[in-house]
């Protein structure tokens, strides 16, 4: 049936597997759009049930609330990567699902990813895939050297925000690596000469247009993304270019829905090259993404309003911005943790959570404030952000990080 090209109105129904902060963003906009909106999770206190008309409390391979759903929605769209395959496939016998399950499935392992963007002719850095059943010795002999110059150890599935990742300078230290990882597939992918890493967020109707918004520059501090300021502070070249590869890579796909491309831009150390940069893509995420946030505050249609559009075939709204600059920081679950005075060094225990005081950031007039709703603060876990509008991305990103080290 599944995925024909029809327009999905107003008040139908829209089905989302997955009830985290990017579902909760999406359904908001599809409630204010006038449809109507389910979830599948299994967490009772996930954040998108707040604003979904119904939730199915239930795992994501569960038959019996697929089925349901299915029966329910006239479109149903997810809002992470590892939705099940099997889920996704069931759901497509009877309802439209977007994005596909084929191309979610890409974005599921980065062997097949790394190895998808290759055979399309889009640059990746240097990689080798290490299977858990036994590697070849010459793949072992590959993963090495990489070792021995600097390589990241990334489990194939299921990692994500550092997770499932070890940085690895040495043959000894790969080999423990593999220990650790032992039984599971994995990648092995050399470290670059990073010069900055950027994003670009595509949005892909089912006839084949496509929209994106301005490229954004990200940083990252322990593999989670930390700050990332728009526009990116690249040349317009290089800009276009990214954006040129992101395209690609959603038509490549045959991708419905919002879809980000991270990509590294290195310096070229190839003989004879001058070293001018260039881009890599390092991730493809299927789904509304961290990066993005930002169009909440400073785009004419958010990434969220944008995910509703495309999986509905209702038109793609402007990608415009509508502040001449944007900065978002993430605020993790440290934040509640952070050390009491009298412990201003940090050596007990974490202790009870404190709310943050968000008075300084609700008073600034040029900042945002998003809080997930989720029920408990952890270490590391994504909580909220908050974005800031300014004139350059240097004035939003200096006073977006200044509101959070305030708190």
């Amino acid at each position: 049936m599944t995925n024909e090209r029809r327009v999905v109105v107003p008040p139908a129904t829209i089905g989302m597997l997955g009830g985290g902060q990017l579902g909760k963003y999406a359904l908001a906009a599809a409630n204010a759009m006038g449809y109507r909106t389910v979830v599948v999770d299994p967490d009772p206190q996930a954040p998108a049930a707040v604003v979904a008309n119904d939730h199915a409390i239930a795992p994501y391979d569960d038959s019996d609330a697929l089925d349901r759903l299915a029966a329910a929605c006239s479109v149903v769209t997810t809002e992470f990567e590892n939705a099940p395959a099997a889920a996704l496939e069931r759901l497509a016998r009877s309802v439209r699902v977007a994005p596909g399950a084929s191309s979610v499935a890409v974005a599921q392992d980065r062997i097949v990813e790394k190895t998808f963007l290759v055979d399309h002719g889009i640059d990746v850095g240097e990689f080798v895939p290490i299977p858990g059943s036994g590697a070849h010795s010459s793949l072992l002999d590959t993963a090495r050297r990489m070792a021995n110059g600097g390589a990241v150890v990334k489990t194939a599935r299921l990692g994500y925000d550092g997770r499932g990742q070890r940085r690895v300078s040495s043959e000894a230290e790969l080999e423990a690596a593999l220990v650790e990882f032992a039984g599971v597939d994995v990648i092995v992918e050399a470290l670059l000469d990073l010069r900055v890493e950027v994003s670009v967020l595509v949005a892909r109707s089912s006839e084949g247009r496509s929209v994106r918004w301005p490229v954004t520059e990200n940083e990252h501090v322990d593999g989670v993304l930390d700050l990332s300021v728009v526009p990116a502070r690249v040349g317009p070249a290089l800009a276009a270019e990214a954006e040129r590869i992101a395209v690609s890579v959603a038509d490549a796909l045959d991708y419905v829905g919002v879809l980000a491309v991270e990509l590294f831009v290195v310096g070229d150390e190839r003989p004879g090259a001058d070293g001018a940069p260039r881009l890599l893509v390092n991730e493809i995420a299927p789904r509304p993404h961290n990066s993005g946030h930002w169009t909440l505050d400073a785009s004419v249609t958010s990434q969220f309003e944008q995910q509703i559009r495309a999986v509905c075939g209702v038109g793609l709204g402007s990608t415009a911005m509508t502040a001449p600059a944007a900065a978002m920081v993430n605020l993790l679950g440290d934040l509640w943790f952070l050390p009491a005075a009298d412990d201003p060094n940090g050596e007990g225990s974490l202790g009870d959570p404190v709310e943050p005081d968000w008075a300084a950031v609700l008073a600034d007039p040029d900042a945002t404030l998003h809080l997930y709703g989720k029920a408990e603060p952890r270490p590391g876990r994504k909580m909220g952000h908050l974005t800031v509008t300014a004139d350059s991305p240097t004035a939003a990103a200096t006073r977006a990080l200044a509101l959070r080290h305030a708190l």
